[in-house]
């Protein structure tokens, strides 16, 4: 019964954020993690300190140079409001004790990178 209760309060607390919007969530972010090589030679993926995934692309930022380092990479996030709404409802699954694991996995069109460090790591 209880889990029946909570589900209903997850289902009606991400139904009054898909009518209020994201909070406040950029569409912008930078992201810290290891970078690797991906399936074609423009894309890249980055696992982030946080567990999440992220494959990468960039037009104006040369990715390749940077393989095998940490960085932080900054960029836009491909389908913000899609993307922030499952973030959104994976923080109240956390946050009423479900304890699914799924990491997020996102896509970034990637316009700025820096080095934390030239190895992945700690």
């Amino acid at each position: 019964m209880r889990n029946l209760f909570l589900c209903l309060m997850l289902i009606c607390t991400a139904s009054a954020l898909m009518l209020a919007g994201d909070k406040g969530k950029s569409d912008t972010r930078s992201i810290t993690g290891c970078l690797s090589q991906g399936d074609s030679a423009k894309e890249f993926n980055l696992k982030a300190d946080d567990g999440s995934t992220w494959e990468l692309r960039s037009s104006t930022v040369v990715l390749s140079e940077h393989v095998g380092h940490q960085v932080t990479a900054t960029g836009v996030v491909s389908n913000a409001t899609a993307h922030n709404m499952k973030e959104d409802t994976k923080d109240m699954a956390h946050d009423t004790g479900m304890t699914k694991e799924n990491k997020e996995h996102g896509h970034l069109k990637v316009t700025d990178v820096k080095m934390v460090s030239d190895s992945c790591s700690k």
